[in-house]
């Protein structure tokens, strides 16, 4: 797995955020996981089937309150698809 700056910067920061519970920080690596390695900080394609099974989060509920928590606290922007064929846009913000 890639680990760099920016995973060990939202590390550091995660550490001190008590709002944020496991499943933020596995779901957060998996969308780290699945950014392009020249790039993490640009926007990419991600589905919630690969990302459900990174982050081994098993609840669509949980998922998506996980989604919406990262986006709430400023640690991704996020864009739903909406469409069963196309993935959604995520950006890290690091």
């Amino acid at each position: 797995m890639k680990l760099s700056y920016p995973a060990d910067n939202f590390l550091k920061k995660a550490a001190c955020d008590s709002r944020l519970l496991p499943s933020h920080i596995s779901l957060f690596m998996a969308i780290f996981y699945s950014s392009p390695e020249h790039k993490p900080e640009s926007s990419f394609q991600i589905t919630r089937k690969k990302l459900m099974h990174f982050s081994r989060i098993r609840s669509i509920a949980t998922y998506h309150k996980c989604i919406r928590d990262l986006v709430n606290y400023g640690y991704i922007i996020y864009q739903p698809s909406y469409d069963p064929f196309r993935a959604s846009t995520v950006s890290l913000i690091l």
